[in-house]
């Protein structure tokens, strides 16, 4: 019986085709489901025979801990550089979305605390 090595869902797609490639290279036996069309299946890729589960484990736990590292390292890269993309470079090259999102903000904390401010001052 198959057994779920990893879910697939928000993974970047060059992490996923690294994983395809480091399966394959090793001989392991996968198969892959997709989110479906309305994205509420569960993507994942499955491990056909039991007996590899724990070798593909492990090179999976390999894998992302050296992702993890490299990617980091890459970060901290852009940090140092000063490329390190910020909140203000969000809101500088999205502005009516900054606006969109703080007015609607603004409009349920004003609806949520509205009736507690009328609440206090009035008289008895």
């Amino acid at each position: 019986m198959a057994k779920k090595l990893i879910v697939l869902r928000n993974m970047p797609d060059d992490e996923i085709e690294d994983i395809h490639a480091l399966l394959k290279e090793n001989g392991i036996d996968y198969y892959e489901t997709p989110a479906g069309n309305w994205g509420i299946s569960m993507p994942a890729l499955w491990v056909e025979n039991t007996a590899e589960f724990d070798q593909a484990r492990s090179l999976l736990d390999e894998y992302e801990n050296d992702r993890q590292q490299r990617v980091k390292a890459e970060y901290e890269q852009l940090v140092r550089e000063g490329k390190a993309r910020t909140i203000w470079d969000e809101i500088r090259e999205k502005p009516f979305r900054f606006l969109l999102y703080t007015g609607f903000i603004g409009f349920i904390l004003y609806f949520s605390i509205h009736p507690f401010l009328n609440f206090l001052s009035t008289d008895p």
